[in-house]
């Protein structure tokens, strides 16, 4: 398995609320591991909010008792333990009030597996002959997508995409959603912000990421690159997996 992590604060912002995660190798009980969150709050609020969740989530996984009988499950219970922890955070520290997270992950397993979480707009995608989105995002868009009122290919334009109806937040205890997945040798994982779906078609991002197949790092700095070059206006974040022997 090869794995390639970049982060970018883009042209228009003056921080980077985005954080990444990416290990290949064991972490816990968990074969590998990767995320992405991309925060939300004012001042400090969101860059404070998506490295400590990513933080807190990732240390559960680390002290994981040899108990655990569901992945899926212990991973939603990871969440919720880690957005609990990120509420009392808050009411420790009045300017953290009103901060969130969106947060995609996945772990892969041996026997060609992916499990995968998700909370907000932050995406998920499968890529081997075409482009799937795994994930739904939790935006106020989708909703309008599939009440009829916006056609998808609208989405990405329209002024209200970036508000997110669902995010491990101070606010209250978010339930994600969860996905199996079958993937087999040569798929290639992306996990990425908003900051680049927004920017970059899913056409475009698997044109990029197909002609460089063999150098992962090579298509998460083109994939910024374009994401900037079409006006780079939130931070971007790009983890790619590829899938061998």
């Amino acid at each position: 398995m090869q794995a390639a992590a970049r982060t970018d604060v883009g042209i228009m912002r003056q921080m980077n609320q985005d954080y990444c995660y990416a290990n290949t190798e064991s972490e816990g009980l968990l074969p590998n591991l990767f995320i992405v969150a991309d925060g939300m709050g004012g001042h400090n609020a969101g860059d404070f909010a998506s490295r400590f969740c990513v933080e807190k989530f990732v240390e559960l996984v680390r002290s994981a008792g040899k108990g655990v009988i569901s992945k899926l499950s212990f991973l939603e219970n990871a969440i919720r333990e880690t957005n609990e922890q990120l509420i009392i955070k808050a009411t420790d520290n009045p300017e953290l009030e009103g901060m969130g997270t969106t947060f995609v992950a996945a772990t892969i397993s041996e026997n060609n597996e992916m499990d995968v979480l998700n909370i907000g707009d932050s995406r998920l995608y499968l890529i081997d002959s075409t482009i799937r989105q795994i994930t739904e995002d939790h935006s106020l868009v989708m909703e309008m997508v599939k009440n009829g009122e916006i056609k998808k290919e609208e989405a990405r334009f329209h002024p209200k995409k970036n508000v997110v109806t669902r995010a491990i937040s101070a606010i209250g205890i978010v339930i994600p959603d969860m996905f199996r997945v079958p993937v087999k040798k040569g798929d290639i994982i992306l996990l990425c912000s908003d900051g680049l779906s927004n920017m970059v078609a899913d056409n475009e991002i698997y044109d990029i990421i197909n002609e460089n197949r063999d150098d992962l790092a090579l298509s998460a700095d083109i994939l910024i690159d374009h994401a900037n070059k079409n006006g780079g206006k939130d931070n971007i974040t790009v983890v790619l997996i590829k899938i061998e022997d």
